[in-house]
């Protein structure tokens, strides 16, 4: 398994009450955004509630701040325990995410697929680094990925349109995909059409940012419904699921 560059992580320098804080915050759930998960995966809200509590309960958080996550990634994806949520409750065998850079979405999955004792992660990267925050521009590739979670995880390099079309179409149809390849329009575009022809039918697509672009709007528009939120943010994060009763 190709294993993430990126060298020694740089450890957050933050107070002790800073770091209480940034870990509460990781660990931020909306209601409305865990009942759309509810809806999305299928999951009885107690199945939903106990992921809630093992997660609360986990080092992850606390890693990942060690590893280097500091305000800078919370600010830029304050859904990574509704990632971590998602994934627990789907059970996906086979994932994709595309625009990987440091890993903090990485961590979240491949932190529930060890829980699910199940799937395979491939990321797409290294993604852009345009409009990104210094701290996330700073960071090594793979940098926030703990080693103890990396055996589920394929780091694939060459972030190209024919490179996702190999891993989209490398096996078996994917359950979860993760659109996190920065605000280039025609880029979504490609990617989210050809992630949804790629999806098994319990599948489920997620896309970060969906405000940077009209290519979410676009894509939900041709799907017959309004643009689908899982969580407002900032910044915002769109889903949809192949099934009707996700929609």
């Amino acid at each position: 398994m190709p294993v993430a560059s990126g060298g020694t992580p740089r450890p957050a320098i933050v107070s002790p009450a800073a770091h209480k804080a940034l870990r509460q915050r990781m660990l931020f759930l909306r209601s409305a955004s865990v009942e759309r998960l509810r809806r999305l995966t299928g999951a009885p809200v107690s199945e939903l509630q106990r992921y809630r509590r093992e997660l609360r309960e986990s080092e992850l958080a606390d890693d990942l701040l060690r590893r280097g996550a500091g305000p800078a990634f919370v600010r830029e994806l304050p859904q990574g325990a509704l990632l971590y949520l998602a994934v627990r409750a789907q059970r996906p065998d086979r994932l994709v995410e595309t625009g990987v850079r440091p890993g903090y979405t990485t961590a979240w999955i491949l932190a529930a697929l060890a829980a699910n004792g199940r799937g395979e992660l491939v990321s797409l990267g290294p993604g852009p680094t345009v409009g990104r925050s210094a701290g996330v521009q700073q960071a090594g590739v793979g940098q926030l990925v703990p080693p103890a979670l990396r055996s589920r995880w394929t780091l694939a390099l060459g972030n190209t349109e024919p490179r996702l079309r190999e891993i989209l179409t490398a096996s078996s149809r994917i359950d979860l995909f993760l659109y996190d390849n920065g605000p280039d329009v025609t880029r979504a575009r490609f990617e989210l059409r050809a992630a949804w022809d790629a999806l098994s039918a319990r599948g489920i697509l997620l896309a970060h940012r969906v405000d940077a672009s009209p290519a979410w709007r676009e894509f939900c528009s041709r799907q017959g419904v309004p643009p689908q939120l899982l969580d407002p943010g900032p910044p915002p994060m769109g889903a949809l699921g192949v099934g009707p009763s996700a929609r």
